[in-house]
């Protein structure tokens, strides 16, 4: 188990580093230490190893989410900024918690996210809770179009993503400035998705 634990992590960081075609095999060996047929042993194809990497954090980030949605909902009636708060607090929590995983993980994200390969992929570990989520936004606009309420998931999700990796770009066009809380993200967040959902054009 230490073994396929080392594995893992590796290929984490790899694939998260240096995207699909950039992981080798022979690097995420390396860095685990161990031959590279124990990496298929453990991992099978790369294919199957990404696709493993990328699915064994979805379940325990997507109960996070779960329990924040329906702590909230058991306190007072949801509104928008509960509800893009219960969905990206817990990841960003995470990802800011002192955990590399975490911030790799991110990345992970962002492939699958930006390739329409990885298209089951992401039907499989991200759309049933993005699809919950998306169902109670929904319910508080009933006259926005399912398209535009998907669309405002996934810039949510991208702009919470820049938040975690992008943030020195802050810094690097304006020195010296305070990094954004996430607080103010959520904020964001609420208000971009408000003015799409909201808009008549």
């Amino acid at each position: 188990m230490q073994t396929r634990a080392r594995i893992l992590d590796a290929a984490e960081q790899f694939f998260a580093a240096r995207g699909f075609e950039g992981a080798s095999i022979r690097d995420i060996a390396k860095a685990a230490g161990v031959q590279g047929g124990l990496v298929a042993h453990h991992g099978g194809s790369k294919e199957e190893l990404f696709h493993l990497i990328v699915a064994r954090r979805a379940g325990e980030l997507s109960r996070l989410r779960i329990e924040a949605l329906e702590t909230a909902r058991a306190c007072a009636p949801l509104n928008l900024g509960t509800i893009l708060d219960c969905f990206v607090r817990p990841y960003v929590e995470l990802a800011q918690g002192g955990d590399p995983r975490w911030v790799a993980y991110g990345r992970l994200v962002a492939h699958v996210s930006a390739d329409p390969r990885w298209r089951d992929l992401a039907a499989e570990c991200f759309d049933p809770t993005a699809q919950r989520f998306i169902a109670e936004i929904a319910a508080l606009f009933p006259g926005a179009p399912p398209g535009t309420v998907a669309a405002g998931q996934v810039y949510a999700v991208s702009a919470m993503l820049a938040h975690v990796h992008s943030a020195w770009r802050i810094g690097a066009l304006s020195p010296g400035s305070d990094a954004v809380g996430l607080d103010r993200l959520i904020a964001f967040c609420t208000a971009g998705v408000y003015a799409i959902l909201t808009s008549d054009t």
